[in-house]
């Protein structure tokens, strides 16, 4: 049995999963909470987030983010890719930054305007 809390939503549900008996999850408020607490210890995943540099724009750094979850072992790997990365502004929200990252299908995108 192993115990997780959930972090779908706010409430943090404490979840008990089954691991002998087909990743039976107890404690959960919702079904989110329960297919949470089966894709934790299956294939964690992550929505990450994190900054990269800009130029000609009103701050020196602009927010980015995955538009889907990652596999968790994925993330350091990820954020590698952002190191190098320098955009010129301006950079609208949704613009991609990197396509694709790792194979994945799912992108790092620019989650605000910089003017």
């Amino acid at each position: 049995m192993t115990e997780l809390t959930c972090i779908v939503c706010p409430r943090g549900c404490r979840l008990k999963v089954d691991t002998e008996n087909g990743y039976r999850v107890t404690g959960h408020s919702c079904e989110k909470g329960e297919a949470y607490g089966k894709n934790e210890l299956l294939n964690p995943t992550r929505v990450v987030t994190s900054t990269v540099k800009i130029t000609g724009a009103m701050h020196r750094r602009i927010p980015v983010k995955t538009n889907g979850a990652i596999p968790k072992k994925l993330i350091f790997e990820a954020m590698k890719l952002l190191d190098g990365i320098e955009l010129k502004a301006p950079v609208k929200l949704g613009d991609i930054v990197v396509k694709d990252i790792l194979g994945t299908g799912i992108d790092f995108v620019a989650s605000r305007d910089m003017l």
